[in-house]
């Protein structure tokens, strides 16, 4: 049997049709269409999340900074706070922030990480899914099944709108981790399917419109600290869902309104760096730092 779907609401008919999670919907189509056994695949899973840990682990001790000095040692910096004082969002939220900001610090300094779904998205599932882990703790065999849940709200967004700052802007993109991470943490915390697609759906609601103005044209400023609010928005749906709270507009149509507001944003607030942050006086300053007058 394939399990195949195409969206939201076909992936959760199947799992209430056969009494599994999304997770287990997810890894049997996989098996089926890549001809892999489950074993295999979580397997591979398992090595993404061993990179994952590796690069929140570097970039909150390590002095890590970017190839252009933009950005770098400020995950480091948080965690310093949140391990010696009372802070206003608490230890744990903190800590999920702080560990998405360390991912993308190590992108920036070209080190290795799981693009999640994309490189300029990446702290976001890493940053919490660990976190949650270590929080109640969670084996690495149950934070695989997370990994696997995510990465069916991934496939379905892909599949009906698009991940890609260039194509609909920041909201497509870290909008996209952060409800991947939502869904993932809403069934490691025992919800139902219907309850991680609403968080999904949520994640998506709080950054519509977001737009992708990437300084100087890297993936460094603001994303890093876009991945931080991803972090915490990923956080707060997940629990909205948790606690019942639903999502007035259903997960597949909010994919698809994403898609038409990615659409109708002018490039220059989709990754072309010729609008937003970018052109912001001292944004034009550091473009000018970094490249000279021009820049190809």
């Amino acid at each position: 049997m394939s399990f195949e779907f195409n969206n939201g609401r076909e992936c959760i008919e199947l799992c209430k049709q056969h009494d599994k999670q999304i997770w287990e919907v997810m890894l049997e189509r996989e098996s089926f269409i890549s001809g892999k056994e489950k074993s295999e695949i979580e397997n591979y899973m398992m090595g993404n999340l061993q990179i994952m840990k590796s690069a929140v682990r570097k970039g909150l001790f390590e002095e890590v900074k970017s190839v252009s000095g933009l950005v770098g040692g400020d995950a480091k910096k948080l965690r310093e706070r949140y391990e010696s004082q009372k802070t206003l969002s608490g230890y744990r939220m903190n800590k999920a922030v702080a560990s998405a900001m360390a991912v993308l610090e190590v992108n920036a300094a070209m080190g290795q990480i799981v693009a999640a779904p994309t490189a300029g998205s990446s702290g976001i599932l890493p940053g919490v899914l660990l976190s949650v882990a270590e929080a109640f703790e969670l084996s690495d065999e149950e934070a695989v099944k997370g990994l696997i849940t995510a990465s069916a709200i991934g496939y379905i967004i892909t599949r009906n709108a698009t991940v890609a700052g260039a194509e609909g802007g920041c909201q497509a993109e870290t909008g996209a981790a952060a409800a991947m991470t939502a869904a993932a943490i809403v069934e490691l915390m025992g919800g139902s399917p219907q309850q991680a697609f609403h968080a999904a759906a949520i994640t998506i609601k709080n950054i519509l419109g977001l737009v992708c103005d990437p300084i100087a044209g890297l993936v460094e400023a603001p994303c890093v600290k876009r991945n931080a609010i991803g972090a915490a928005n990923a956080l707060i749906s997940a629990d909205l869902a948790l606690a019942g709270v639903e999502s007035i507009i259903p997960f597949d149509e909010v994919v698809e309104a994403m898609y038409r507001v990615g659409r109708a944003m002018p490039c220059e607030l989709r990754e072309t760096a010729l609008g937003g942050l970018a052109a912001t006086p001292t944004g034009l300053e550091i473009q000018k730092r970094i490249f000279g007058d021009k820049k190809e």
